[in-house]
């Protein structure tokens, strides 16, 4: 969401943000919608004050022993001319913030300017890429193989796009969630919360999910949303809040499940793991002060990366252009990981400063000390790590010849000093 002041005073430049992500001029017609709310609501102004003053004028008439009736006829008229104004305002108004809640956030300046990921510029690269004696398989063809990835089964349970993992590779899973919540949380300073993974409306709204993206959700009969990450509830922790600067920055971790329709995604990563209907991920937030954000998002990323960095997995860091930018961010880093299977980079985590675009959408505000104006706070979110693409990663990346999988060093305490994963272990 923006300031549609803002808008008025920097017509030029708004339109200009909006273009680098290939989307048309709003600027005229969003100040052209806020004039028509500015004037029906002046015109409601006035009216009551005309009618302020008619209604002295019915006191000072009966005081008189005069008649009012033609007073008060104008009375009756102004309040209709009133409602009338009013209702023009509200619409008015509505129509704005339609429109203003679907339009993207604007870029930040460094962030480069293209149409797809093909235009992503690389920041980093760790790690060097396994070579092998083989030919590495894909995660799908090793979990079935051993025996405990089960697409059939799933398909049979729910449909498309759900996978049912059991025996060692579920226990790996869990293990690769422990370990990545116990990093963010006890080295990396995030708090730990358990949130709701059921959000109304509102908690959607807030972060952007709606009302554009409403077809990429899955939502309940009687009106509650699946979150499709944690980030919509750990960010919405401090909607509609004033908090005192003292209080920033604020940094949130949690595990869920997630939920998406990926009804853009037709045709895409139909095998396997990589697009899936429910999923499980470890999320970050952080709230902080408008000034700080800048820094936030390069040390979030740091600390999606040190997960890679302690499984010892070759990951490259990129910087996302503008045409690949998600909704409501304005500068993004994505994390990719080596997938030896596929012989490619796959995004694995995702972290973005979304600056105050969704703390204007939730209300969400700051005081300095010693100071009267309210600021919006900003906000970064980014998946410190997606945990089923992780155990992809590892899949690929730890397996051997035989189709057995070695299990990292660091989560061996979480699989109970299990060293490889084998058939028997289904």
């Amino acid at each position: 969401m923006f300031d549609i002041k803002w808008i008025r005073e920097n017509p030029d430049a708004f339109d200009a943000g909006l273009a680098k992500r290939g989307v048309e001029s709003h600027a005229a017609m969003l100040i052209a919608l806020d004039e028509k709310r500015r004037s029906s609501q002046a015109r409601a102004q006035d009216i009551q004050t005309e009618r302020n003053a008619l209604s002295k004028q019915i006191g000072m008439a009966k005081a008189k022993g005069e008649d009012a009736s033609e007073i008060l006829a104008l009375v009756s008229q102004s309040k209709q001319a009133q409602a009338v104004a009013e209702s023009e305002q509200a619409q008015a108004a509505s129509d704005l913030d339609l429109v203003l809640s679907a339009i993207p956030n604007l870029p930040f300046d460094d962030v480069p300017v293209g149409k797809d990921e093909s235009d992503n510029v690389e920041v980093r690269t760790w790690g060097e890429l396994p070579s092998y004696e083989f030919q590495p398989k894909e995660h799908f063809e090793l979990g079935e193989a051993l025996g405990m990835m089960d697409f059939e089964t799933a398909a049979k349970l729910s449909g498309a796009r759900f996978v049912l993992l059991s025996g060692a590779l579920a226990r790996l899973e869990r293990a690769l969630g422990n370990f990545m919540l116990n990093l963010q949380a006890d080295e990396h300073g995030y708090t730990e919360v358990n949130p709701p993974a059921l959000v109304n409306d509102a908690t959607m709204y807030g972060t952007g999910q709606l009302p554009k993206f409403g077809e990429d959700l899955f939502k309940t009969e009687d009106g509650y949303w699946l979150i499709p990450t944690a980030e919509v509830p750990l960010t919405n922790i401090v909607a509609g809040h004033i908090v005192d600067d003292s209080y920033l920055p604020r940094r949130y971790t949690a595990m869920t499940w997630c939920f998406r329709s990926e009804a853009g995604a037709a045709g895409k990563d139909t095998r396997g793991m990589i697009r899936q209907h429910q999923f499980s991920k470890v999320e970050m937030v952080s709230v902080t002060k408008a000034e700080e954000s800048d820094a936030e998002l390069e040390r979030m990323t740091g600390c999606a990366e040190e997960v890679l960095k302690r499984l010892n997995l070759p990951f490259r860091t990129v910087m996302l252009a503008t045409g690949d930018m998600g909704f409501g961010a304005r500068k993004t880093y994505d994390v990719e990981v080596w997938l030896p299977g596929q012989n490619a980079f796959r995004e694995i985590s995702s972290c973005s400063n979304c600056g105050d675009f969704q703390a204007r959408r939730m209300k969400a505000r700051y005081r300095e000390k010693g100071q009267k104006d309210l600021k919006f706070v900003h906000t970064l979110n980014g998946s410190g790590l997606a945990i089923g693409r992780t155990l992809i990663a590892v899949l690929e990346n730890y397996q051997q010849a035989d189709g057995s999988v070695l299990v990292p060093e660091v989560l061996r305490p979480y699989m109970g000093g299990l060293e490889i994963i084998s058939a028997a272990d289904g």
